[in-house]
């Protein structure tokens, strides 16, 4: 494997049995990952070494140091196909909401265009609100079907076709964080919800420069795409907010991490010590009783420092607000209140029988809606009612009030 002072670099997998790229504490890109895996599970590949960078598989680095090298994957075509075509058809479908409807008819022949390249067939179902995916006998990629499943997805969650195309690239991956059943009170989550975007929208472009990701915010879903690793992030920051955790707070991590990261120096060093902790601390009934208290102080002392216009100080009431009485203990419980069964026994209707109740409960809804309907009589009258006229002095009064008035 040594050959002199210079490394030999494996150029199969076959290599290596039993290792695999996915795994171990390197990374080599997520578009490398995905490809290295389609070869491995046909049973071809090839790496070839890219020199003047830092990354290198996960493998390599359990038997050798790290060299700068990376591994560049070649795009999965037609002919690394030697399987021929699938034995067998795979689909997916999804429901998309009736809002969504004008849309997709309107995109849906891009969403084909797109497709088509990749051999996979589509069918917008408007009668049963669904669209799916399928492959056909010149699909050549294993891989691709899951890719156009997360296209349906998003563009159902609300992801316009110019965005939600990305994803077939093997680079890009996608995560729909569901929120709806985090918090139960509709205001709260509303109020949550909205963190997440910020005022302007400020928050979540935020995010989405720190993290690399495209995320869209649409009714009881988050969609994310972006690196696998920066979705993990999202993933985070959504959860937390809808816990009453502020975005900010990760967001200010986000924005240290990348600064550390740029020092070669600390490549070997934790972090820790640079990242901020914040903790939430509950006050026991005690300490917030003391905070009122000097609350109240603070108060009655800014009164008492207020000085009138004439320079005189204002007579200020300092004394405290009457205490509210504790009640008396006893060891006793309260009266037990009585049931409904125990009331209709004493007012007689427990031994009625079915008729009787349902002819009584008839007379009491009857008496309602007569007493009701006099009230609304009662109401619609008043409309009628002829104002008080005021009486116009005649010319005579006119004039003998002046009289009076000289």
């Amino acid at each position: 494997m040594v050959e002199g002072s210079k490394f030999y670099a494996p150029t199969t997998l076959t290599d290596y049995p039993g290792q695999d790229v996915r795994r171990g504490s390197c990374d080599s890109g997520y578009k490398q990952k995905q490809e290295a895996s389609k070869r491995k599970a046909l049973g071809y590949g090839r790496y070839r070494p890219v020199s003047g960078t830092t990354q290198c598989p996960s493998f390599i680095c359990a038997h050798f140091q790290c060299f700068n090298t990376s591994w560049k994957v070649d795009a999965f075509t037609n002919d690394d196909n030697k399987a021929g075509p699938f034995t067998e058809e795979s689909s997916f479908a999804t429901l998309f909401p009736k809002y969504r409807e004008k849309y997709l008819r309107e995109v849906w022949g891009a969403v084909t265009r797109a497709l088509e390249p990749h051999a996979m067939a589509c069918t917008l179902d408007l009668i049963h609100g669904s669209m799916s995916v399928r492959t056909t006998r010149k699909t050549y990629d294993p891989y691709i079907i899951l890719k156009a499943r997360d296209m349906i997805k998003l563009l159902a969650r609300g992801v316009a076709i110019g965005q939600a195309v990305k994803i077939l690239d093997d680079a890009v991956a996608c995560d729909i964080i569901k929120i709806g059943n985090i918090v139960r009170n509709k205001e709260r989550f509303v109020k949550r919800r909205q963190r997440i975007i910020g005022p302007d929208g400020s928050t979540l472009k935020a995010i989405e420069l720190l993290t690399g990701c495209y995320v869209l915010v649409q009714g009881n879903t988050v969609s994310a795409m972006g690196p696998y690793k920066s979705l993990k992030e999202v993933r985070r920051i959504v959860l937390d907010c809808m816990k009453n955790i502020h975005p900010i707070y990760r967001i200010k991590e986000l924005m240290i991490r990348r600064e550390l990261a740029k020092d070669p120096k600390l490549a070997t060093e934790s972090w820790d010590r640079f990242l901020p902790k914040f903790r939430r601390r509950h006050l026991t009934s005690a300490e917030k009783s003391a905070k009122k208290r000097e609350t109240i102080t603070a108060k009655a002392e800014a009164r008492k420092a207020v000085v009138d216009t004439n320079g005189d100080k204002m007579e200020v009431d300092t004394t405290e607000p009457p205490k509210k009485k504790k009640k008396v203990y006893t060891p006793f419980p309260p009266p037990q209140l009585p049931r409904k069964v125990d009331l209709q026994l004493e007012s007689g209707e427990y031994f009625l029988k079915a008729s009787e109740k349902e002819a009584k409960e008839v007379a009491r809804r009857k008496q309602q809606q007569a007493e009701a309907s006099v009230q609304r009589q009662a109401q619609r009258a008043e409309a009628y009612v002829a104002p008080e006229e005021t009486k116009v002095a005649t010319v005579e009064e006119k004039r003998r009030k002046r009289k009076r008035e000289e």
